[in-house]
């Protein structure tokens, strides 16, 4: 009998993790995988951050953090946000948790009532239905396609807001599709939401440095929007810190007291030595992870044009993050060996098991028609990988 309580039997298993995990497995079967699921970076965190943990260790920081983050921290998060982004915060709109995810988890339960819709720009972030679901909210996914570079249009938007819309989360540059909204592009989305004050915005910026066309533009820098928008971030992409766990956010102060408190119940404050570490990359210029970004870069050009050689991808050309997310969907309804494809999850599973390449199916970011390809890996795996996904689809 299941004793489970209907909130985890309902709770989606991350498709990112799963795949991974089923990469994992087929090593350990001896099968050469080669893994193209992860989101997260193949480089070493920069000396300079290392070098800031080792002294924290030596300084004996190992008690306690204050829930919302030491204030050196939050300080040095300010002189980030004022710097990088223009936006003007004060000590207690900044809340530090253990991973941008927390950040998010600690929003959702602060803000969402049972049955507050929240608009998701599809494709969005594997985990933001989930959240929203876990504190009884209903997502509410807006199609885009490749076609307008899977962004969500005004039009869209005012199409989407019932009375019940209570907020909208969207990542830019955006996990999975690299898309970067403009600022032309925000301001238009912004002046929808004048017609609605009583919505508002998560705005998912942890990729903002891995971007190719400079200019990162947030949400919150419009004067109308800066009380209705929560701005999340971290250092687990730009700096190649995931297993660091330290994300943030800017809010309004009432948001982040709430976020606070919610924090306070379930994990209390980041890891010591971990946010001692990250004081030094919050200081630190952008330019000195520009040799990641450079790289990430001549990845996505040599990706794109190897896939661009495979009959049946459709690519448009990310402008930020590590992810190209092709529409695949002419692959549906062919059969190898007994085996029909119908989906991406089923082509994802073909590629797999076929081509021993570790995709991520578009269903788990609410486009079905597309697969996400994760180029933080080398050039000569991405290569190979692309190589085997031609010579198995041909």
């Amino acid at each position: 009998m299941n004793q489970l309580s209907d909130r985890i039997n309902n709770l989606s298993t991350s498709a990112t993790l799963a795949m991974a995990a089923k990469a994992r497995e087929l090593r350990t079967e001896g099968k050469d995988i080669i893994g193209l699921s992860l989101g997260e970076p193949d480089f070493n965190t920069p000396d300079f951050i290392k070098e800031a943990a080792i002294q924290a260790i030596n300084d004996d920081y190992n008690s306690y953090t204050p829930v919302d983050g030491y204030e050196e921290l939050k300080q040095a998060i300010i002189t980030k946000f004022k710097r990088d982004n223009n936006l003007t915060y004060t000590l207690p709109q900044i809340v530090v948790s253990t991973g941008a995810k927390q950040s998010l988890a600690n929003v959702a339960a602060a803000m969402i009532n049972p049955g507050d819709e929240v608009i998701l720009p599809c494709p969005y972030w594997v985990s933001y239905n989930d959240i929203v679901k876990l504190s009884e909210g209903v997502p509410v996914e807006v199609k885009t396609s490749i076609d307008t570079d899977f962004k969500m249009t005004a039009a869209q938007l005012e199409a989407a807001i019932t009375p019940k819309t209570k907020m909208i989360w969207f990542s830019s540059p955006c996990n999975p599709s690299g898309s970067v909204y403009s600022k032309t592009e925000l301001r238009a989305l912004a002046d929808v939401l004048q017609n609605h004050p009583n919505i508002y915005v998560v705005s998912d910026e942890i990729y903002e440095h891995i971007n190719f066309v400079g200019g990162h533009a947030s949400m919150a820098q419009f004067e109308d929007m800066y009380d209705r928008t929560i701005t999340v971030n971290g250092v687990s992409k730009a700096f190649a810190m995931t297993g660091w766990r330290i994300g943030f956010i800017g809010a309004p102060s009432w948001i982040a007291r709430a976020c606070n408190k919610m924090q306070g119940q379930i994990t209390s404050g980041a890891n010591c030595i971990a946010q001692r570490a990250v004081i030094t990359a919050m200081e630190a210029n952008p330019s000195k992870v520009q040799y990641m970004v450079d790289e990430f870069k001549n990845r996505r050009d040599l990706v794109l044009n190897l896939l661009n050689d495979i009959d049946g991808f459709k690519t448009n050309t990310p402008e930020g993050a590590f992810y190209v997310f092709p529409d695949i969907s002419s692959f549906f309804g062919k059969t190898f060996r007994g085996k029909t494809i119908t989906n991406a999850s089923d082509f994802s599973l073909y590629l797999l098991e076929e081509a021993l390449v570790a995709t991520v199916t578009g269903d788990a970011f609410g486009n079905p028609d597309c697969i996400r390809i994760s180029y933080a890996a080398s050039q000569e795996q991405l290569i190979e990988a692309i190589k085997r996904i031609k010579d198995s689809l041909n």
